[in-house]
C-alpha cells in the first residue's frame, strides 16, 4: 500500500465524501459493513448525528450499543476510502455474530490493503476503551476479509450460522496485548 491514510472521526467537512461513499455502495449493490445507519440515512447530516449519538452512548437506539465510527481518509486527495466502526461492548447479536469491529472499503478502492491498515490502526483506540481482545467476524465465503483478519493476528474461534440472513459467519479473536 502506497497511499498515506488517516483514521478520523466523521465531521460535517466530510459530508460530500460520505454521500459519495454511500452512493458507490448502493450502485454496486454491496453491503455497507461498519457504517452504522448509512444505508438508510441518505442525508449525511442525519448520519453524522446518529454516529455521534452512538459514540456518546446516550439515547442509543434499541438493539444498538455504544460505538465509535471512523473514516479512513486518503491524505493526498481527502477521499474516504473506507469506514470502520468499533463497538464498545456486545449486544446479544454482536456477541454471537457481529463482533467488536465492522469495516468496509469503497468498492472502487479495494485490493489496496486499506482494510488491513484500518484494522491495525484502530487497535490503539480499542485498547484505550479497555478492550484486551477484539472479536472480528466475516462471512464464511469472504476470503478478502478473512485475509485481513488473519494479517492482523486473528485466531479462528468458530463458525456460526446466523438464521435471519441464513449465512455462516466465521469468528476470529485478535489479542490487543502488547
Amino acid at each position: 500500500m502506497e497511499a498515506a491514510l488517516r483514521l478520523t472521526l466523521p465531521t460535517a467537512e466530510h459530508r460530500e465524501e460520505i454521500s459519495a461513499y454511500r452512493q458507490e455502495f448502493l450502485d454496486s449493490g454491496d453491503s455497507m459493513d461498519g457504517t452504522g445507519a448509512l444505508r438508510r440515512l441518505a442525508d449525511p447530516v442525519e448520519w453524522l448525528a446518529a454516529t455521534e449519538q452512538c459514540r456518546s452512548g446516550e439515547n442509543v437506539p434499541s438493539g444498538w450499543v455504544q460505538a465509535t465510527q471512523f473514516l479512513c481518509v486518503r491524505e493526498t486527495d481527502g477521499r474516504v476510502v473506507g469506514m470502520i466502526q468499533v463497538r464498545h461492548r456486545f449486544s446479544p447479536f454482536l456477541k454471537e455474530y457481529g463482533g467488536h469491529i465492522g469495516y468496509s472499503v469503497r468498492p472502487s478502492e479495494r485490493r489496496k490493503g486499506y482494510a488491513a491498515w484500518m484494522l491495525n490502526a484502530v487497535k490503539p483506540f480499542c485498547r484505550s476503551i479497555g478492550l484486551s481482545a477484539i472479536l472480528v467476524t466475516c462471512l464464511a465465503g469472504n476470503e478478502a476479509s478473512r485475509r485481513t483478519i488473519l494479517k492482523n493476528g486473528g485466531v479462528y474461534d468458530t463458525t456460526v450460522h446466523e438464521p435471519v440472513e441464513n449465512e455462516d459467519i466465521e469468528r476470529y479473536w485478535i489479542s490487543l496485548e502488547e
